[in-house]
This record gives structure tokens, C-alpha cells and sequence, in this order.
């Protein structure tokens, strides 16, 4: 397929919320197909009905639409090779299995679940592969018939050639499968349902996928995917082997590959801290590739310039969340002032803010917005941030006080009230001389003075810049909090 336009696909089964591994195979497939022009294919394999849901199913497009990850044929878009949803193309399985079973690429297999574990026990014992022995694989119509007679059900197995299976992989280089590590394999069940080793490489061969870039997980399967291939290039059913390329694990804490279990690994999590797209995106394709040695943070755009599977590194790749965040922020600082704006406003007028939404002042946001960009890892992180705009009075944080009101603070913030009273309130400026004036009165510095003003107008030691906040509030605002902070002490 060295001259056919690239065409890759991503297929996940729509079971419980998307996984942080799941959308890094989806990012390295999408930057693949964007960097060669080539097409970027989204199928759902939901063939299995006691896990698929449909809820699932709708998070996942919701999920590749927030993440930015467009797909050029699937759902919702169409494209010569529908249906899209593998529960929609049963027909088709059970076509192809009918003419692998006809062409003697397969056959029934009528071996109980309790025959099966008994020969693999004794292969286990006599140190030999414990995979499928063969047993149905040459048997007449006779001896199919009576097990029929004495009511087994079969499934179909695939029949695996008796010579190794060597390919090349896109990550990993060449790789060899000898027969004795690949054993036939079934490809139906008894029931007459479909298994994901004859329906995955059935639509990758009907719609025409070039590129497989898959998980490292799927790397056994592979050989067999191979040896399927074949038969169907053979029956007419495909044209060419694609190519593959496994990506490497991603890992979680103490080194495990990370799970579907782990707190870090959910989509979600990270959609409602905040973290932006763009951000996230840049983060999990380090997750195994590189944009250069001295740069981590790029836009998707620049990775797309740059991206190519041959560059994949093939050893597990760790997720880290500190890094994850710094990221993050990086491309928080990296939007213009609107974006950022627009893109915390359903933090700061949802219902889940520490105020009513109806108390959120646009004027004073966006008053404040430049201020706030170069705090945020996460825009969620924007509440605590400016709360103190749109609250009566400020969330008042009990460490930050007891660190604050030391010494004699009711003494420096009355003289700070009035040096305040009379300032200008146009510019931070006079309000931090305003302060500073307190300060040198008791003999202290800028920094020791303008502490118990910032946590009685705010309730924290730690925030946006002091004088500009000041200045958003409003001398009205401000003094009041001055005033009952000077209540408390005086308690």
C-alpha cells in the first residue's frame, strides 16, 4: 500500500467513559491522517450487547467533538463504506464467514469449554503451547455429524497456516510469529454471533485501511489479523495488507499500565477540571512521541506539521499529572484574553460556583481576566480566584488569617482604611501607595502590610495582583470588608 492515499481508522467500543490511552490512539491516528492528507475513519464496535451502551456511544462522539478530533467518514458524516456501527453489519460477518468456512479457510469446531481446558492442562504439564491442538481440524462429515447428533454446538475457527508470519511494525521493526505461538483461533461463536478477530479485520478490509495504529495489547493479535487477511485477498473481500504499527503502554502509578480503573485515566476528569483541548492533546501525544528535545509545549497545529508514526517511540510511555498540568497552563497563558475570557464563563456562571449566577458581573470579569490567565493550571481553578468579585463576603480561609493577623493587625488596617479612603481609585498604583504609606507608619514593609489587607477583602494570603483587585472591587466593597475584618479582631 506503499502509493495509496492513507486511511486510518479508530474504533472503540462504546463501553463506560472514554479512557486518556483510548484518546491518545485517537489523537496519533487523527495527526497521522491530517499530516498526510490522508483519511481519518471513526467505526463503533459494539457488537457486544451486555457492555455497549448507547449512552457510551454518545460520549464518545461528544468527547472526539470537544477534543477537536474530526473524523472525514463515520457517524453523523457518512462515507462510501457504511454503516459505520458494527451491529449494523451483521450480515456482512456472517457473508464472509460463510465463504472462509467454504473455501476451507475455516471450519467447525465442536470441542466442549471442559475438553479444551483438559488438553490445555496436560500440553501446560508436558511443557508444550497450551493454545487450541487441532483437534477439528481435519474432520470428516461423519464425525461432524454424529458430534451434531449428540447435540454439540460448534464455532468457526480460523485455520492458521503452518509457517511463521513475519511483518514489519511500524514502532517495533520486524517481528516474527512462529505456529506453534499463533493456533487457530475462533472467528464465530456457537451461537452464531461474530468475534472482534473476524469483524475488526473484515471492516478494516472493506473500508480500505491503509495504517492499523493500535495499542500494544492488540500486538497479538496481529499475526493472526495477518494470516485473516490473506484468505480475504484471496476471496476477493480485500485488496492489501495494511500496515501496523503498535503504540506503546501508557503507565499509571507504580508503573502498571494504566487502567480504566485509575482515577487519572477517565476523559471526563480532566474535561471538568478544565483543562483545555489543545492542552490535553499536546500532553498525550508526548505519551510515546516527541516533538523536539528541547520542546514539550506546541500547538496542534504544529504537531500535526510534524507528526509521523515513524517516529513513535515503542517503550511504555508514563503519564504524569503534574506535567499533564503544566502543560495545561501553558496553553492557558497562550490564548488571547477573549478566548480565555469566553472559556472560564461556565465556571463562573454555572450553578455549581460559590455564588448565584445571576450575582456574576461581566464587567468586573473581564476586568479581571487579564489578571487571572497567569494564575490557571485548570480553568476550574478561576472560582477561588475571583470569587471574592461576586460574593457578599469573601470565603474566608481560616490559615490564611491566623498568618495574616499577626502582631497588631487591627492597628495597620485602620490606618490602611483611611490612607484607602482618600486614594484615587483610577489606579492600582495609588491604591499600593495608599498601603504602602500604612505599612511605613507601623513600621513594616509592602509585604507585611498589604497581608491582612488581602485576606479581609478576599479571605486568602494568596491571589490575583493585590491593587488591581482592589481597584475591580471598588472603595465601597473594599472598605466594608476592611470594616468587618476590623470587627472580628476587635471580638
Amino acid at each position: 500500500m506503499a502509493n495509496a492515499p492513507v486511511r486510518v481508522r479508530f474504533c472503540p467500543s462504546p463501553t463506560g467513559n472514554p479512557h486518556v490511552g483510548l484518546v491518545r490512539t485517537a489523537l496519533f491516528n487523527w495527526a497521522y491522517a491530517r499530516h498526510t492528507g490522508g483519511t481519518m475513519v471513526f467505526r463503533i464496535e459494539d457488537t457486544d450487547a451486555a457492555r455497549d451502551s448507547e449512552e457510551s456511544y454518545e460520549q464518545l462522539l461528544d468527547s472526539l467533538r470537544w477534543l477537536g478530533l474530526d473524523w472525514d467518514e463515520g457517524p453523523e458524516v457518512g462515507g462510501p463504506h457504511p454503516p459505520y456501527r458494527q451491529s449494523q453489519r451483521m450480515d456482512i460477518y456472517k457473508d464472509v464467514a460463510g465463504k472462509l468456512l467454504a473455501a476451507g479457510h475455516a471450519y467447525h469446531c465442536y470441542c466442549t469449554a471442559l475438553e479444551l481446558e483438559s488438553r490445555r492442562d496436560a500440553a501446560r504439564a508436558a511443557g508444550r503451547p497450551s493454545g487450541y491442538d487441532g483437534k477439528c481440524r481435519t474432520l470428516t462429515a461423519e464425525q461432524r455429524a454424529a458430534y451434531e447428533a449428540e447435540g454439540r454446538e460448534s464455532i468457526v475457527r480460523f485455520r492458521m497456516p503452518d509457517e511463521p508470519i513475519v511483518f514489519t511494525d511500524l514502532v517495533r521493526g520486524e517481528l516474527t510469529f512462529t505456529p506453534d505461538n499463533v493456533p487457530d483461533y475462533g472467528i464465530v461463536r456457537a451461537n452464531g454471533a461474530p468475534l472482534y478477530t473476524l469483524v475488526n479485520p473484515v471492516d478494516d478490509a472493506l473500508m480500505e485501511i491503509t495504517h492499523v495504529l493500535r495499542g500494544e495489547d492488540l500486538l497479538s493479535s496481529t499475526p493472526r489479523q495477518i494470516a485473516l487477511y490473506k484468505a480475504l485477498i484471496e476471496l476477493g473481500v480485500a485488496k492489501e495488507i495494511p500496515a501496523f504499527g503498535h503504540l506503546p503502554y501508557v503507565m499509571g502509578e507504580g508503573n502498571k499500565k494504566l487502567s480504566k480503573r485509575d482515577p487519572q485515566a477517565s476523559l471526563n476528569v480532566y474535561r471538568e477540571r478544565g483543562f483545555l483541548p489543545e492542552g490535553l492533546l499536546n500532553y498525550l501525544s508526548l505519551l510515546g512521541w516527541s516533538f523536539s528535545a528541547d520542546q514539550d509545549v506546541f500547538t496542534i497545529p504544529e504537531m500535526i506539521a510534524k507528526f509521523d508514526v515513524a517516529d513513535v517511540n515503542a517503550n511504555p510511555a508514563r503519564f504524569d499529572l503534574k506535567k499533564a498540568e503544566a502543560i495545561n497552563a501553558d496553553h492557558i497563558r497562550m490564548l488571547d484574553v477573549k478566548a480565555f475570557t469566553e472559556a472560564c464563563e461556565p465556571w463562573l456562571t454555572a450553578p455549581h460556583a460559590n455564588w448565584a449566577p445571576e450575582r456574576f458581573d461581566r464587567a468586573k470579569w473581564e476586568a479581571i481576566a487579564p489578571h487571572a490567565q497567569t494564575r490557571l493550571t485548570v480553568l476550574s481553578d478561576i472560582t477561588a480566584n475571583v470569587d471574592f468579585l461576586f460574593l457578599d463576603e469573601p470565603v474566608e480561609d481560616e490559615a490564611s488569617w491566623a498568618k495574616a493577623m499577626k502582631g497588631e493587625p487591627a492597628a495597620l488596617l485602620t490606618t490602611a482604611r483611611e490612607k484607602l479612603d482618600a486614594a484615587d481609585w483610577s489606579s492600582p498604583e495609588s491604591l499600593k501607595e495608599a498601603v504602602l504609606a500604612a505599612g511605613e507608619a507601623h513600621g513594616l514593609k509592602l509585604g507585611k502590610a498589604q497581608a491582612p489587607v488581602r485576606v479581609a477583602v478576599t479571605g486568602r494570603t494568596v491571589g490575583l495582583p493585590l491593587f488591581e483587585s482592589l481597584e475591580i472591587l471598588g472603595r465601597e466593597k473594599t472598605l466594608a470588608r476592611i470594616d468587618a475584618a476590623l470587627a472580628k479582631l476587635a471580638a
